[in-house]
């Protein structure tokens, strides 16, 4: 699979601002308490947490959900029909949070703020959450080639997965070589083409965190769970997309990479949280900037 310089580049960007110290403009914790009389935050939880159960795909698919919606500053119509978002999953969970919310407190919560809100309670529901600070408005603007984005940062892939058609040229023509990526640990290679035949026309899924799979990592795989295992596979060459395995091996990026390989889950979990709380507040609308969308 071939990563774009500007794939790379954000991701690297991501990793680096993401985890330092960073102020969030005019957004507050607790920005709906008081309004439309009903805890807004326990609605969206009281959906999203036995939907994960459920279906723990959710949380990938929201967390790629919040990393569009804050990089394009536009209004919700124009992202779901926008070529770079139509691979996007999550939009009916989203719906349904909305829809709810509406009947409670009608024209009184944003769409940004759902999204984030959203995120915030499937990560918590897979061992992961934080504070979430609310306040935002929607976009006004509707302009669906205006949304123009690379795929979604590796910072998040210590939940979810992959499919085969998006490592088959790592595996097998990598860089038009009719090799495999030799940055690639072999063992992770000969496992991930045992799972992704050559001539197969079946598209398995793939986990992006190969924790457990390696005689060298103690415990099982942890694609369902929030957890620093991610970045332990990294660090030793086991990256299944190589926009992840380049976050180890770029100088920009790979001292982070290998602090929290050897940190404790519980500072990874700080640094995530802490990282999502800013990447909430780019480019955010608030007060009477843009609109709230029903």
């Amino acid at each position: 699979m071939k990563v774009s310089a500007a794939a790379v580049a954000l991701a690297s960007a991501l990793v680096l601002a993401n985890f330092a110290d960073q102020s969030h403009g005019t957004l507050q914790e607790g920005f709906y308490k008081g309004k439309c009389n009903v805890d807004v935050e326990k609605i969206v939880s009281d959906i999203i947490t036995p939907l994960v159960g459920q279906k723990p795909s959710i949380t990938p698919a929201l967390l790629r959900m919040q990393f569009h919606d804050c990089f394009v500053n536009m209004a919700a119509r124009a992202k779901k029909t926008a070529i770079p978002n139509r691979s996007v999953r999550g939009y009916d969970v989203l719906d349904l949070v909305k829809t709810a919310i509406e009947k409670s407190c009608p024209g009184g919560v944003s769409c940004a703020d759902v999204i984030v809100m959203a995120t915030r309670d499937a990560v918590a529901a897979s061992k992961g959450g934080w504070y979430v600070q609310t306040g935002r408005r929607d976009g006004s603007v509707s302009l669906a080639k205006n949304v123009n984005l690379p795929g979604s940062p590796s910072c998040g892939h210590t939940v979810g997965v992959t499919h085969c058609s998006f490592i088959k040229n790592c595996l097998y023509n990598f860089n038009n070589t009719g090799s495999t990526d030799p940055t690639m640990q072999t063992e992770l290679a000969v496992s991930l083409k045992l799972k992704c035949p050559y001539t197969s026309t079946i598209d398995n899924r793939v986990d992006l965190d190969q924790g457990g799979r390696s005689l060298a990592i103690v415990g099982e795989p942890t694609s369902e769970i929030d957890d620093n295992s991610f970045y332990k596979q990294i660090v030793i060459c086991r990256g299944v997309l190589r926009i992840n395995q380049e976050l180890a091996l770029n100088k920009q990026t790979k001292d982070t990479v290998n602090k929290v390989a050897i940190s404790s889950n519980d500072y990874f979990l700080t640094k995530f949280q802490h990282a999502m709380v800013k990447l909430g507040a780019v480019e955010v609308l608030t007060v009477t900037q843009g609109e709230i969308r029903k």
